[in-house]
């Protein structure tokens, strides 16, 4: 790879034009990608096969009117009084006019939903009231029928003793004519017929009265099971108790972060636009939350201070600007590749700007350490062709090993199974790719069109006459390297500490801007309806079999009452049922908000709750955003052990074929895991427990990002390879020339610093600008990789692995001879090639380890030991740095 290296580095610098103008066009060709092939970018988080994806899926299928996710808009009066009935109108007005949107299933506006749930808890209220009255008539009418028995029963006892009376007068009165008899008799049978009569008519009103109870109970029932519903959601409500706010609710065909961006781009340019005289809107976080700028003020404050490193490192502006040009070719390329895509592969809004971050942060970075050998080489004669190659040969072969571990670190994203961190992690590598072919084939053409201005005046006049500067001879003291290593230890322990209580979440409303309309939103839903308006929760039963159609409303409230029953569910409102009737679809509001630990246990507990009625047990599916949020901050927490597991196994394999070692290897994971435990103390510390938040700019603390641990491990983990790489290795070849092992380290780290602090101090101020951003996801990202560089390259690297390798001696680079043996030849600084060019080695003789110190620095700094300690003398001073 070196050889071939230097061979690019040489027809870079020969064919400086061919190579730039090549570079611009596939600029332009990417460009040209990207305007005709670029699709939409969301701003939603979704993972495939979760169990909101599964509720949703069931809606989907069974009942599709309740399927497709909601947004929220809330209006506000300015005054804080109550909605004028003009007010009102143009809301819903303005309602009306996002109804036509495509995607938009339908809109509804808060005054005619609160007024239709008024309107059904008055309907109760007269219910009530006619059915009293019903009842008072039955019983008025009951008590006429029983007066009516009593009075056919007092006739008939009349009637059966005037029959008695006239037996026995007939019986004693034979004189008596025939015809009187018959008379009465016929007189007594009429009586009974009209008796027999007045009974039936009684018999029928008592069955009429019968049917009326029953009927009456039967709405008396209804009503109280309307009744009963009515209060299970009375704390919902759609305009506020004193009249001043209002929320409109978007149905969308899709759910929320299926929704193209389009649509939700124009209801958030709509709401901005929109003039309702006393009236403010604003737009929720499930609508607003839009595609972040790649670059923002902070991001352009982060760059200049990259320069400003630059320049007081190289003094020259021109050299400070060829690191600065590298990088931002290859983020342009590279971005513009990649979301040539974009209509193919769903890109989430922070995977561009992941992108640019590392692009530009190794971009600078890789071109400064091929840049800095050159100019090394240049003050210490050598030709200006020659130097390129050879230092695209030696620094870039570094540079290719170093940008490799980062590639595969991100590429290993991909084995989390979850689509939008592998499409981050193939994304993120993508840029430093472009960055790494950059920087060994763009940053030598503008070498060689530079020629030797890249040096100054002053330096130019002192070519081949830079004399040597004196390395360290002696080790540091045992003593300072145990209180080195137990302090450092135990200040990154300590900030580590809040990690143990981190949280996983997405942004919420509550972490944008304070003047931003999603925040405004937020805030007003939560003052004026609670904080479980903000992630109501869509509740689905599954039926054991589907159910009759007079049993609905008896379903929902035994399902709706058992609901309610769980702690912290504020209200319950029943959405209604699927056309077969074999599942219930509720609306539950939370007490917490959607990002709060009893929202998190609450969505567990319904979904490990089952309901039992009379036709078997119903299971219960949660969905909605604030699930959806749970699931995906739980799917990605449970993968990031495995993926910890293979970053670290990478680690260790890596390192021990570069350094030959098994306890270099170890000690380089363990820091790179203490850095990585600080920087999650860091961000809990200040993002969730809102610590230094003023200055941060964390006005609501909330839970971490839920992928940015995963995320910064995999890019950390490639930093930290290479800062490592720049030191350990400077000191693996002091002491392969003969140097002891306690003061090769002290001539490793004397070699290294320099430009493992000016890169550190590079990546620092591009990830920090980000901080700044006006994305709340962007923010985290930000400091979490600036804190973690910064902690990793100043105390792991330059501080507790001196120290440790100072208390493990020689014994840090033991092997075993059979490993040794079969391990391959990696080559990583381009020893090898150096020594193809003796040549060019009597510069490196004489030039300052300081000033060469980089990547692909190893041979000159051997040489420097060879100058000062005599008993290095005997060794070849270009001895590859993995041979002992």
């Amino acid at each position: 790879m070196a050889g071939l290296l230097y061979r690019l580095g040489r027809f870079s610098a020969r064919r400086h034009w061919l190579v730039i103008i090549a570079w611009i066009v596939i600029m332009g060709i990417a460009g040209l990608t990207y305007s005709l092939f670029a699709g939409t970018i969301s701003s939603s988080i979704t993972i495939p096969n979760t169990k909101t994806s599964q509720v949703q899926d069931e809606l989907a299928d069974k009942f599709p009117s309740a399927n497709g996710g909601n947004g929220t808009l809330v209006f506000e009066t300015t005054d804080g009084k109550a909605f004028t009935a003009t007010q009102k109108a143009d809301v819903k007005d303005f309602l009306d006019g996002i109804a036509d949107l495509d995607g938009v299933k339908e809109v509804r506006d808060g005054f005619t939903t609160q007024d239709q749930l008024d309107a059904q808890r008055q309907k109760i209220v007269d219910g009530r009231q006619q059915i009293a009255d019903g009842q008072a008539q039955i019983d008025q009418q009951k008590t006429q029928l029983e007066s009516g028995k009593q009075q056919i029963a007092s006739a008939q006892a009349q009637l059966d003793q005037q029959k008695a009376q006239a037996q026995a007068q007939a019986a004693g009165a034979a004189a008596a004519t025939s015809a009187a008899a018959q008379a009465g008799q016929q007189q007594l049978a009429q009586a009974q017929a009209q008796i027999d009569a007045q009974q039936q008519q009684v018999t029928s009103g008592q069955q009429q009265l019968e049917q009326a109870q029953q009927e009456l109970d039967d709405q008396q029932r209804q009503l109280e099971q309307g009744s009963d519903l009515l209060d299970l959601s009375k704390d919902i409500r759609f305009v506020s108790s004193n009249g001043a706010a209002s929320i409109g609710t978007v149905q969308f065909t899709k759910s929320t972060f299926e929704v193209p961006q389009e649509t939700k781009q124009e209801i958030s340019d709509r709401a901005e636009s929109a003039k309702i005289d006393g009236v403010d809107v604003y737009v929720s976080n499930d609508i607003a939350q839009g595609v972040p700028s790649i670059l923002g003020p902070g991001e352009i404050v982060g760059v200049i201070i990259a320069a400003l490193v630059l320049f007081l490192m190289l003094r020259t502006v021109i050299g400070a600007a060829i690191p600065l040009l590298s990088a931002v070719l290859g983020v342009g390329v590279a971005t513009l590749a990649s979301l040539s895509f974009s209509s193919l592969v769903e890109f989430i809004s922070v995977t561009p700007v992941l992108g640019v971050m590392l692009g530009l942060a190794v971009g600078i970075d890789y071109s400064l350490f091929i840049l800095n050998r050159h100019r090394t080489q240049l003050k210490a004669g050598m030709g200006v062709h020659e130097s390129i190659g050879l230092a695209n040969g030696t620094s870039g072969n570094a540079v290719v090993f170093a940008g490799t571990t980062v590639i595969v670190a991100l590429l290993a994203l991909n084995i989390t199974g979850i689509p939008f961190l592998g499409l981050m992690g193939t994304v993120g590598a993508v840029a430093v790719l472009f960055a790494i072919l950059i920087a060994t084939s763009f940053t030598p053409a503008l070498l060689s069109l530079l020629g030797m201005r890249i040096l100054r005046k002053k330096e130019r006049q002192q070519i081949g006459h830079t004399g040597s500067v004196r390395v360290p001879n002696k080790p540091m003291s045992t003593w300072r390297a145990v209180i080195t290593l137990v302090a450092g230890v135990a200040v990154l322990g300590t900030i580590a500490l809040p990690a143990t209580q981190m949280r996983l979440g997405l942004p919420t409303g509550a972490s944008e801007a304070t003047d931003s309309s999603q925040y405004k939103a937020y805030k007003a839903l939560e003052d004026e309806f609670g904080a479980g308006q903000n992630g109501p929760l869509l509740v689905v039963a599954d039926l054991p079999k589907a159910i009759a159609k007079d049993d609905v409303t008896a379903t929902e409230v035994t399902i709706g009452q058992a609901l309610a029953k769980n702690d912290d569910v504020e209200a319950v409102l029943p959405i209604g049922a699927s056309s077969d009737r074999d599942i219930i679809a509720f609306q539950v509001k939370p007490a917490g908000g959607p990002d709060s630990v009893s929202t998190e246990t609450l969505v567990k507990d319904l979904r490990e709750q089952t309901v039992q009625t009379d036709d078997g047990r119903v299971t219960l599916g949660v969905a909605g955003n604030a699930s959806a949020n749970i699931d995906v901050s739980e799917k990605l927490a449970n993968v990031l052990p495995l993926y910890l597991v293979v970053v670290v196994g990478l680690s260790l394999i890596i390192l021990i074929i570069v350094f030959r070692s098994f306890l270099v290897p170890i000690t380089a994971t363990a820091g790179f895991i203490l850095s990585v435990l600080a920087s999650f103390g860091g961000l809990t510390a200040i993002y969730q427990f809102g610590w230094l938040g003023s200055v941060f700019g964390v006005h609501d603390p909330a839970p971490i990002l839920s992928f940015l641990p995963i995320i910064e491990i995999g890019i950390l983990f490639g930093l930290a390879m290479d800062y490592q790489l720049f030191l350990v290795s400077g000191m693996r070849e002091a002491y392969a020339h003969g140097a002891s092992a306690k003061v090769a380290v002290q001539r490793g780290l004397h070699a290294g610093r320099a430009v493992v602090t000016a890169a550190a101090i590079i990546m620092i101020s591009v990830f920090a600008g980000f901080i700044f951003s006006e994305s709340s996801t962007i923010k985290p990202i930000g400091f979490g990789l600036a804190f973690g560089v910064l902690v990793d390259a100043f105390v792991v690297r330059m501080l507790l692995i001196p120290a440790v390798m100072h208390l493990l001696g020689t014994s840090a680079w033991w092997i075993p001879k059979w490993l040794d043996r079969i391990l391959p030849d990696v080559d990583v600084e381009g020893a090898k090639l150096e020594r193809s060019h003796p040549g060019d080695d009597r510069g490196h003789r004489a030039e300052p380890a300081v000033a060469g110190a980089g990547a692909g620095t190893g041979a000159h700094r051997g040489s420097h030991a060879a100058d000062l300690e005599p008993d290095a003398k005997s060794h070849d001073a270009h001895t590859p740095t993995h041979r002992a």
